[in-house]
């Protein structure tokens, strides 16, 4: 294309598509950029609802037990008040980081994110902050700074709470996630932890990297009242018998599957509990002889009464309600109508949602169901497919007869949501770390985590991009193709995986939501 001589038509028509490619490239990169700037927002919500939590929920429990028994509470709550100034004192100055670096890079935060992008991929500006004069090996005062500051929440916890058995969970965290060096001194591809983090990265990185530092000090706060709370409560009263109990209908009709449940419960014999309402008390555990004279609906309530540490009692009360009916020979027809989703409490939108109504004692062949705004197709004897499509609420009317051939119709309104995106994974993982050579073995996946219907996806091709090159569309799951590619990535690098195409098995004719992109992040 630039051998020869050229007329001026042909050279500016060359200039064109050069500038065509590098707009196409600039538009691909501004996508990943989009995507992880949403994650990094999401992130720091996920790290203001968490404050809110410790400081709304459990710092004010925290407080008000200190305050009624001062010799159990008072002491760790002290400990908390200065572990929350400390996380405070580091959570503060990340945001000044923040700042910081969005000030130096340019980031105009008024702005739209694609008018935004060259200051979010610029990397000179954190490298120039936490290392003098851009030196990998000299690290700035302002990074020294920083890592003091971890320091000195991590070595608080351990100090104050090392010797305690009930909190060495929140040791064992905050020394895994409060570091500013890698266990031992090891390095990650011969980087230091604050050559891995802040290096050579981009402002986005940097900025998702300190927003991860903030929410793992949050997360240890959580711990640290959460565990503070349950040593106490565990204190107070020692729940040292046990017993299986078995939960199950007395009752039941000839052909319905019923289900039991089996636990294992603990109680305490303590001489500071003691319960009302029942006829007698025996080791911990109150005896109640029901009333069965006449039909119908029967209740009983009583209360159980703890002394807690101050000796103060604090009485809870229960309610229990029971129907009587009149034999094993005749399930006789107490509470009307039953309707029960098989899989969920709520239907999923366009899927086939199986659903079971009953009448007890009756014959469940004779009922019908309806559902505007739904399909509804019977499988016989009180089972039917629904597949809602509009609206919120489904509203399914149950048609019948009881055992004495009264008519019986009652509304039942179920929650209608819509089917989860599907997630694309390698090893299980959105953002796996792993080293470039093993990218090739990798294959790539789609999974709905923690869906109620059995679901699954066959992954015939992606689109596959590294930094400073086009991404490449990639037929099938398997990554072996892409060796070319990573081979020159470093540790610190990513490579992205999206508009990920997956067939679904399991979602009738329903069409999910496009799969979420992997970010595959270099070791």
């Amino acid at each position: 294309m630039a051998q020869g001589k050229q007329t001026p038509r042909q050279k500016m028509i060359n200039l064109m598509y050069l500038v065509f490619i590098a707009m196409m490239a600039m538009n691909i990169d501004a996508e990943i950029i989009r995507s992880y700037y949403d994650s990094t927002q999401s992130l720091k919500e996920t790290r203001l609802l968490t404050e809110d939590k410790n400081t709304g929920i459990f710092e004010e429990t925290l407080k008000a037990k200190a305050s009624s028994v001062p010799d159990t509470f008072e002491q760790p709550y002290q400990q908390y008040l200065k572990l929350k100034e400390k996380i405070d004192a580091l959570v503060t100055h990340v945001d000044g980081i923040k700042d910081k670096l969005q000030k130096d890079a340019g980031l105009d935060l008024k702005a739209d994110l694609a008018d935004n992008f060259n200051a979010l991929n610029d990397n000179t500006t954190v490298t120039e902050y936490f290392f003098n004069s851009g030196d990998e090996n000299i690290p700035s005062g302002k990074a020294k700074e920083l890592k003091a500051k971890i320091d000195d929440v991590r070595n608080y916890i351990d100090q104050t709470f090392a010797g305690n058995p009930n909190l060495k969970k929140l040791v064992e965290r905050a020394d895994k996630s409060l570091i500013t060096e890698f266990e031992k001194g090891k390095k990650i591809n011969n980087k230091n932890w604050l050559q891995y983090k802040f290096y050579h990265q981009p402002l986005i990185a940097a900025i998702s990297n300190l927003e991860i530092l903030q929410n793992d000090a949050r997360n240890v706060q959580s711990d640290a009242l959460a565990m503070m709370l349950q040593e106490k409560v565990d204190a107070n009263i020692k729940f040292n018998q046990y017993e299986a109990i078995v939960s199950a209908p007395t009752d039941v009709v000839t052909g319905k599957p019923v289900q039991a449940t089996v636990v294992l419960a603990s109680y305490s014999n303590s001489n500071k509990i003691s319960i009302n309402g029942v006829d007698r008390v025996e080791n911990g555990k109150g005896y109640k002889t029901l009333p069965t004279a006449g039909l119908g609906e029967k209740t009983f309530s009583g209360s159980i009464t703890v002394n807690t540490a101050d000796g103060k009692p604090q009485t809870i009360p229960f309610t229990h309600t029971y129907n009587v009916i009149s034999g094993p020979q005749e399930v006789k027809l107490q509470q009307g109508l039953m309707l029960s989703a098989d899989k969920m409490n709520v239907v999923y939108r366009g899927l086939e949602n199986p659903i079971s109504g009953s009448i007890l004692g009756a014959d469940n062949a004779q009922l019908s169901l309806s559902a505007p705004g739904a399909s509804v197709k019977s499988l016989g004897k009180g089972k039917w497919i629904v597949v809602p499509q509009t609206g919120n609420v489904l509203k399914m009317t149950l048609s019948g007869r009881d055992p004495h051939g009264r008519a019986l119709t009652q509304v039942f309104e179920y929650r209608i949501k819509n089917v989860p995106a599907p997630q694309g994974q390698i090893r299980g993982k959105t953002a796996p770390f792993m080293p470039a050579t093993s990218i090739p073995n990798q294959i790539v996946t789609a999974t709905i985590p923690e869906f109620d219907f059995p679901v699954s996806f066959k992954v015939t091709g992606f689109k596959f991009k590294v930094a400073g090159k086009a991404a490449t569309y990639i037929t099938g799951n398997s990554l072996q193709s892409v060796e070319g590619l990573v081979k020159n990535l470093k540790s610190g690098d990513a490579a992205w995986i999206f508009d990920i195409e997956a067939i679904p098995e399991g979602l009738g004719n329903y069409k999910p939501k496009a799969a979420s992109p992997i970010v595959i992040n270099i070791q």
